[in-house]
């Protein structure tokens, strides 16, 4: 049988199932999506779609504000981004929409 090595034991499902298709969710898993399902990257620009408090600055940003630069952190759920009064914000991605 030709191209057994290109087969992985997959312990989720107790079969054995193609490396590239593993491979492929894998990466599908790691992508930062926004409140509607988009892809976000670094650099893209968000809109609130709440309003949030902001621990530690005694500040809340209002919906539909926009915040420009974000950079991805290793957490797929957070994102980090400057304000121009709050700088080192941390969002939560279930807040946020790509624009």
């Amino acid at each position: 049988m030709a191209g057994d090595d290109d087969y992985v034991y997959d312990d989720k499902t107790g079969e054995w199932r193609p490396a590239s298709e593993m491979a492929a969710e894998a990466a599908a898993l790691d992508l930062v999506r926004d409140s509607a399902g988009n892809v976000l990257a670094d650099g893209d620009s968000v809109t609130l779609i709440k309003d949030l408090k902001v621990k530690g600055a005694n500040q809340t940003l209002k919906q539909g504000t926009v915040i420009r630069s974000i950079r991805l952190t290793g957490n797929p759920d957070e994102i980090d981004c400057r304000h121009e009064t709050i700088k080192g914000l941390v969002l939560r991605t279930e807040f946020v929409r790509k624009r």
